[in-house]
């Protein structure tokens, strides 16, 4: 137990009994066996649950935020990975496309839904069944945990198994780059991308229409086309672009 945490309490302590958390369960489920079971519990510790659980919020003072932070890079650089192998004929844009949808909150909320990790989740039940939110920042969290209990490859082979198929679905690929942007978007806790028409040229019968598309502090991004939705399409396909570089 590298940083001290009470793990004793936590696994055989009342009110959290040892059925409650089944990492055996856990493991079955994601094919890896923590070494150090209070990552694992670090990372099923919803915040949620801390103020009814002083042991807790004692081991875990964000619950599993700070694994959920690590995860979320470690998706990102196993995915890029993932992605540049499978497609070596493809460019970075659409490379990036993929990239953006396979780390979306979306596809997160499926495949803790698809592993059952609700049922493993400290929180607090007085309250409502997890949300597709919660389950994907724990989905993150647990990538995070995984790292820090055996490694990058670890993670890696890990994510690889959940996302199974996705990581070749050519419908993945195709997806509208406005839907893919607002997936990004809503994965980071940003607010919705907002389009702006910049100008529109050329003749009546063929149009030019340039749009600029802003997603919190990110730069801009423009577009263009022969309609306006062509324009807003080409400009969330240049922010993903952008976006896919850092």
């Amino acid at each position: 137990m590298a940083r001290g945490y009470p793990l004793q309490p936590l696994l055989h302590g009342d009110p959290l009994r040892p059925g409650d958390v089944d990492l055996d369960g856990l493991a079955g489920r994601i094919g890896h066996a923590f070494a150090r079971a209070e990552l694992a519990l670090e990372a099923l510790t919803h915040r949620s649950a801390l103020d009814r659980r002083p042991d807790l919020k004692q081991a875990f003072p964000y619950g599993n935020e700070r694994l959920e932070f690590l995860g979320d890079r470690v998706l990102s650089l196993a995915m890029s990975k993932q992605l540049l192998l499978r497609f070596p004929q493809e460019g970075e844009g659409h490379i990036a496309r993929r990239h953006a949808v396979l780390v979306s909150a979306k596809v997160l909320g499926e495949i803790a839904g698809e592993i059952g990790l609700a049922n493993f989740l400290i929180g607090d039940r007085g309250k409502q069944p997890p949300t597709a939110t919660i389950l994907a920042d724990a989905l993150e969290a647990l990538l995070g945990a995984v790292f820090l209990d055996a490694g990058f490859d670890a993670a890696a082979r890990l994510i690889e198994r959940l996302w199974g198929e996705r990581l070749e679905s050519k419908e993945i690929a195709d997806r509208p780059a406005k839907s893919q942007l607002q997936e990004w978007a809503q994965g980071r806790g940003l607010a919705l991308p907002y389009y702006r028409q910049v100008s529109r040229s050329g003749s009546e019968h063929e149009p030019l229409f340039v749009v600029e598309v802003t997603v919190g502090k990110y730069p801009p991004a423009q577009g263009q086309g022969p309609t306006k939705r062509e324009a807003e399409s080409a400009a969330a396909r240049a922010l993903l672009d952008q976006v896919g570089r850092t």
